[in-house]
C-alpha cells in the first residue's frame, strides 16, 4: 500500500485510492460516497473543503478520477466503514497524520529559529551602521541588514555575513555594543 498520508498543496492528505485499498472497497464505491456528499445540497460547501478532485493514470495509461481527502474528509468517509480491517486502518491513518503534522511543526520551528538568527544578525549590523562614521562600513552593514531581513539580495560585495557575525560574536559576545569601536576595527580587518 502506498503511504497513508502524503503532502499535496502544502496539506497533509490521503487519497480515495488509498482508502479503497485499505478498507477493501472498490474504488468506484469510494468515489460514489465522496461524490454523493459533495453533490448533496446539505453542507456541500463544507464537503468541498474536505475533498479535491484529481486524476491518476492506471496501468493501461488511462486517466481516472480520484480524490484527495484532508483529515476531515478522511474522517467523514471512514466513519461509514466498519469492521476489524476498518478499525486497523483508522488507527494507522491517525498515527500517520499525527507524524506528518509533527514533521510540519518541526520544519516550521526550524524555519522560525533560522529567521530569529537572521534578525539578530541584521540588528547587530544595523547598530554598527548607525554607530560608525565609516561610510563604506555603514553602507555594507545597512545592505547586509536589509538582505537578512527581506531575503532579497542587493548584489554588491560578496561577504559571508554569517561567518562575520559568528566571528564578531565569538570575539565580543554580548558586549559588542560596549566595545563597538573594537568590533568595527575587527570587521574592517576581518578576512573571513
Amino acid at each position: 500500500m502506498n503511504e497513508l498520508v502524503i503532502m499535496h498543496d502544502k496539506q497533509a492528505v490521503t487519497t480515495s485510492l488509498v482508502l479503497s485499498e485499505a478498507f477493501g472497497k472498490q474504488h468506484k464505491h469510494v468515489l460514489e460516497a465522496i461524490s454523493s456528499k459533495i453533490n448533496s445540497a446539505e453542507n456541500s460547501a463544507q464537503y468541498k473543503k474536505m475533498f479535491a478532485e484529481s486524476t491518476y493514470t492506471d496501468r493501461s495509461g488511462k486517466q481516472n478520477k480520484m480524490y484527495y481527502l484532508n483529515r476531515d474528509g478522511f474522517t467523514f468517509i471512514a466513519m461509514g466503514f466498519t469492521g476489524r480491517k476498518a478499525d486497523e486502518f483508522k488507527l494507522k491513518y491517525i498515527d500517520a497524520f499525527n507524524k506528518m503534522e509533527e514533521q510540519i511543526r518541526n520544519q516550521s520551528f526550524q524555519a522560525l529559529n533560522q529567521s530569529t538568527d537572521d534578525l539578530k544578525r541584521a540588528n547587530l549590523l544595523y547598530k554598527i551602521a548607525n554607530l560608525t562614521s565609516d561610510e563604506e562600513l555603514k553602507e555594507e552593514s545597512l545592505k547586509s541588514s536589509y538582505e537578512l531581513v527581506t531575503g532579497k539580495s542587493i548584489h554588491q560585495k560578496k561577504t559571508d555575513y554569517q561567518k562575520l557575525y559568528e566571528a564578531v560574536t565569538e570575539r565580543y559576545g554580548d558586549s559588542v555594543e560596549d566595545n563597538l569601536k573594537g568590533a568595527i576595527r575587527f570587521i574592517r580587518v576581518w578576512k573571513g
